[in-house]
């Protein structure tokens, strides 16, 4: 909205607002007025929640040091929603539909979120929406974005095809030999297209809820997500940049970057009041929210390959939980003393800061490697 006023409405009258028109200006302002939403609304949100009662339940079977939390304030993670689309609204260009699919699909993961947390304080237990329901609610939200993609498909503004790291000759397609204006042939496209999203997107929103259970392991390792996927938007829009790195080019994706910057501010700015000893939780509000919105940007970017690096400790946290699960059933025994794998630390006995730290240090290096394929193909 700002980005109109002044691009469009005052430019002619103060030419130094011509300096809007560059995505990387948009996309620094955007951060710090994300970052600054953050740190001024925090402390009233904290307050507003304590006084509504919004308090964390522990379950009974986590770690017993994790009983001391309970009562702690929660669904902070609506600031964080709020303080991505806020900044996205008033800097990015809003006749990008990317930029538009990126921004329904954190507030569907948000709402999605918000209901499992408002149902775990109204019951006053732990337990929210059923596991059913939740991932009912999160593939119906893949398949919107899946038919807005593939509508941009059909008009040629969107590519199915995939981007394998270190193999740049190497494409497949998702979508292979499929006239998307036959009849039938919409349904045969769609179907495997939106698996592959739950795949993608529905994985990494679980993966963050997974991860979201120690003081600022959660938000430290989705800030060092979104800040890698900041600099590959921009270089995926960019013909320069592209050409030379030999990744596809996505021109539309320019705008999207205005988003990854809102969505490292954000993060950033929670990160202050989140940090150990937190004074507020995000709950699934904000982990649902923030693992569909970097699953969204990969999926867009044709990335998805490389999240697996990108997002590697959400990717370790919800495959402990299922290799748990699964070898559990089959034998009757643990390969970890619990999962998520950050409460297999703490049982060993790792103190919570020094798990927090190394996991953001691996987030780091993960980001960094992810950052280096785009060159080494």
């Amino acid at each position: 909205m700002l980005y109109y006023l002044f691009f469009f409405a005052l430019r002619r009258h103060f030419s130094a607002l011509n300096v809007f028109r560059y995505i990387t200006v948009r996309t620094a302002v955007a951060s710090l007025t994300a970052l600054v939403l953050s740190l001024l609304l925090g402390p009233w949100m904290i307050e507003r929640l304590r006084t509504l009662q919004v308090k964390q339940y522990i379950r009974e079977e986590g770690p017993k040091g994790h009983q001391a939390k309970a009562g702690t304030p929660t669904m902070g993670g609506v600031l964080i929603v709020a303080a991505i689309v806020i900044p996205t609204l008033l800097w990015a260009d809003l006749r990008n539909t990317y930029v538009l699919i990126a921004l329904a699909a954190t507030m569907a993961f948000g709402i999605i979120g918000f209901i499992d947390d408002y149902s775990k304080v109204v019951r006053k237990h732990n337990r929210g929406l059923t596991a059913a329901g939740k991932f009912g609610l999160q593939v119906l939200t893949c398949a919107f974005v899946g038919a807005m993609l593939i509508g941009l498909e059909a008009k040629g503004k969107y590519s199915t095809q995939l981007s394998v790291p270190f193999m740049k000759k190497l494409h497949p397609d998702l979508v292979i030999d499929l006239l998307l204006n036959h009849r039938f042939t919409w349904a045969l496209a769609f179907v495997p297209f939106v698996l592959f999203l739950v795949l993608v997107i529905a994985g990494l929103s679980n993966g963050v809820n997974l991860t979201d259970g120690l003081d600022g392991l959660a938000i430290g390792c989705v800030l060092i997500s979104s800040v890698a996927l900041t600099v590959i938007t921009y270089l995926s829009s960019n013909a320069r940049f592209a050409e030379y790195l030999e990744i596809q080019r996505i021109p539309d994706a320019a705008e999207l970057t205005i988003f990854c910057g809102s969505l490292a501010g954000a993060s950033l700015g929670f990160l202050w009041y989140n940090a150990h000893p937190a004074e507020m939780f995000m709950g699934d509000v904000g982990s649902l929210a923030l693992g569909g919105a970097i699953g969204t940007i990969a999926v867009i970017l044709k990335q998805e390959i490389l999240m697996l690096s990108i997002g590697g400790i959400f990717i370790l946290e919800l495959l402990s939980v299922i290799i748990q699960v699964g070898w559990f059933k089959l034998t009757g025994k643990r390969v970890f003393r619990m999962a998520p794998l950050h409460h297999h630390f703490e049982l060993m006995g790792w103190s919570e800061s020094k798990i927090i730290v190394r996991f953001w240090i691996l987030a780091l290096v993960f980001a960094l490697f992810s950052l280096t394929t785009l060159k080494l193909r």
